[in-house]
This record gives C-alpha cells, sequence and structure tokens, in this order.
C-alpha cells in the first residue's frame, strides 16, 4: 500500500486555497456591479382640486294632488286618458249636475224676491210706512238669499271635477255611473307634477361639520356659484344629462341617523326620473388649492391600518414614508401630509424594492388619474 508524501500534501494546499480566494473574488465583483431594478413612478404634483361628495338619495314628486269630489252625486263621465299630462284647470269628470241646477234656479228665484222686497222697504222707509227693524229685517234677508245663491252656483260648478295642477295623471279608481261622495276618503286619481322633480339625500352631520370648519379655516375655498350646483347618477349606473340645484337643507338633525337632509332641483323635461327612483347626487363642496393625490395602486396599509408609500429620492435611493389619507378622490388618495410636490412615489415594481435600495426609476404605466380638478373650469371661466 502507498502513502501519500508530506510533502506533496504541502504543495497542495495552497493551490486549493488559492482558488477558494479567486472564486470568492468573482461572487463580490458581482455583488458590486449588479444592475438596480426599475420601478415606475409618478411624479405628484400639488393642483386646486374640486371636492365633491357622493351620497345616495331618491326623488320625490314636486306636487302631488289627490283628486277628491267637491258634490255628491253619479260620475255621468272621464275626460282624460290614464297616464296622459293634464293642464291646471282641465276637467276630469263630469257629475250629474241636474239637482244642484235646480238648487241654483231655485235660490236664484230667493235672491231676486228679496231683493225687490229689501229695495221697497227703503223706500217705504222714508215716508215712515214701515218701521226700520222691518226694513233691517228684509235687507238682511237680501243678503242671506245672495249668499245662498253663490253656495248654489258653486256646487254646479264643482259637478266638473277639474286637476288642482298641471302634471301627469295617474290611473282613475272609479268609473262611469259610481257615486262620488264628497268628503270621501278614496281619490279619484292623483296628480304628479314630475318637472320640475326634487331629490332628496341624506348627509351625516359630521361631514357638513367637517365640510363647515375647512371653509372657515380656509383649507377649502367656496367653489363660488357652482358650489350650489348638483350632478345626478342613475341607479344603473349612467349619469342624467341635466344638472340641479341644491334648494335647502333641513334644519334638524334625524337622531336615528345622525344625518341632515338635503335637497336638490332637477329639470325633468323628458320624464326620465320618477318619483321613488334611487339615484346617487354629486355635491360639490369646494376647491382646495394645492391638493396632492397620490394613486391608489401607490399606497399600502400594514397591519395597524397606518397608510404608507415608497418614495425614490433625488439620489435614486428608496424610502418608506407613512402619509396621511384624508379621502378617495376617482382613484386617488387625497394626501394631508408625508409626501412633498414633485416627489416620485412608486406605483410599479414595489415587490423588488427595500429601503435604501437604489433604483431606476422611469414613468409609470398604470397611473391614470380620475379627477376634477378646478384648474380647468378656472380657464374656461376667463
Amino acid at each position: 500500500m502507498k502513502h501519500q508524501s508530506p510533502l506533496r500534501a504541502i504543495h497542495i494546499l495552497p493551490l486549493t486555497a488559492l482558488m477558494l480566494i479567486s472564486g470568492c473574488g468573482k461572487k463580490e465583483e458581482g455583488v458590486s456591479t449588479a444592475v438596480p431594478p426599475e420601478v415606475g413612478v409618478y411624479t405628484v404634483r400639488s393642483q386646486a382640486l374640486t371636492l365633491t361628495t357622493d351620497l345616495p338619495g331618491r326623488t320625490s314628486a314636486n306636487r302631488v294632488a289627490e283628486v277628491r269630489p267637491q258634490v255628491s252625486g253619479i260620475l255621468q263621465k272621464r275626460l282624460f286618458t290614464e297616464g296622459a299630462e293634464v293642464k291646471q284647470g282641465q276637467q276630469l269628470y263630469q257629475i250629474d249636475p241636474r239637482t244642484y241646477e235646480a238648487q241654483l234656479q231655485r235660490a236664484e228665484a230667493n235672491r231676486t224676491t228679496a231683493a225687490n222686497l229689501a229695495r221697497r222697504y227703503e223706500t217705504l222707509l222714508k215716508s215712515k210706512a214701515v218701521s226700520q227693524q222691518q226694513y233691517d229685517d228684509a235687507l238682511a234677508a237680501s243678503k242671506q238669499a245672495e249668499a245662498d245663491y253663490q253656495v248654489a252656483r258653486i256646487n254646479v260648478q264643482y259637478t266638473k271635477v277639474l286637476s288642482p295642477i298641471s302634471g301627469r295623471i295617474g290611473r282613475s279608481t272609479v268609473t262611469e255611473g259610481a257615486l262620488a261622495t264628497n268628503g270621501q276618503a278614496q281619490s279619484l286619481a292623483t296628480v304628479t307634477q314630475l318637472d320640475p322633480i326634487y331629490v332628496d339625500v341624506n348627509q351625516p352631520i359630521t361631514k357638513l361639520l367637517g365640510l363647515q370648519k375647512a371653509l372657515e379655516s380656509g383649507r377649502l375655498q367656496s367653489s363660488g356659484e357652482n358650489q350650489a350646483q348638483v350632478s345626478l347618477t342613475l341607479d344603473d349606473g349612467s349619469a342624467y344629462p341635466l344638472s340641479g340645484v341644491l334648494k335647502f337643507s333641513e334644519v334638524s338633525v334625524d337622531p336615528t341617523t345622525g344625518s341632515v337632509t338635503l335637497r336638490a332641483e332637477f329639470p325633468n323635461p323628458d320624464r326620465k326620473l320618477l318619483p321613488g327612483m334611487f339615484v346617487h347626487a354629486l355635491l360639490k363642496e369646494g376647491v382646495q388649492e394645492a391638493a396632492i393625490l397620490v394613486p391608489q395602486q401607490a399606497v399600502n396599509r400594514d397591519t395597524r391600518g397606518v397608510a404608507s408609500v415608497w418614495v425614490v429620492k433625488a439620489d435614486n435611493s428608496v424610502e418608506l414614508r407613512e402619509v396621511e389619507t384624508l379621502r378617495s378622490v376617482g382613484n386617488a388618495w387625497l394626501i394631508g401630509n408625508g409626501v412633498e410636490d414633485g416627489e416620485k412615489v412608486i406605483t410599479e415594481g414595489v415587490q423588488r424594492v427595500r429601503s435604501g435600495t437604489t433604483v431606476t426609476a422611469v414613468e409609470a404605466n398604470n397611473v391614470n388619474l380620475a379627477a376634477e380638478f378646478a384648474i380647468k373650469s378656472k380657464a374656461s371661466a376667463n
């Protein structure tokens, strides 16, 4: 059996160590020359922003009138088409007028007799042929007969049931031959005025107080006449083409919901809006100067719910920074503090960065902010 020479082993060891040192040197050299990861960034710009609030609500009719008979009688005719537009004062039904016409003729005869007697007593009073008391009684009887005549004439007019308002009339609850009774609980028909139409929305009182404080502190600027304008989105997601005007808000808070009812008025010439529809109203609150918007895909939240963004600094190193998100605006977050104008936030390639990492920043392709900036409206106004 052959044994390896000690001298030969001594020569082999330095050669092995040299190879290991050479391999380590090549590995360190590869790390130092690695290419920085490429990330997509969005450059933050401060702009004047019109802030809006999206509130759910329902439509309600401008005016609703239930048609009821003022006198009793048999309905002879129905003079309208169900679902049609009717005008104020248009005749809707005809009640049998014969009884009331006879009462009118009798009242007219009594009025004539009483008036003649009063005039005769007035002549006789001058010659002391009748007493003052007789003349006063004849004059009172003449006035009473005149009042009875006016009531009989009004009853004849009431046999023609007229529309109290202009609008669209619904179905008729009675037909010809039915008995109509003065003061009955059931209405003959209902007329609804649809143009204009109201939209009632509920806004939390905390939101309303916050808006007032922001306007008072100057953080929000009033948008002037446009502040009262309201736009509408229908239940199917389509936008209503006409804008409305905010009319008023309730003077009391609903104790069960803690909200205040706001009412807006919208033109409705095509009768596209019907009472009871569910809609979304977009109310303009005001304009925030120098608003900072950050795309939602750039904002991350930890287990505590704290929002943060990755910011690329001037030396192309990456820094994780906490931010204050005030509210969502379209597909972006309105930032209170944490990011300044001109800084770059990472929206693509976040998984490839760590704090302090040097990166290559390029313009992101996944950002398309949808927000209503006030600059365009100011330019058009000028």
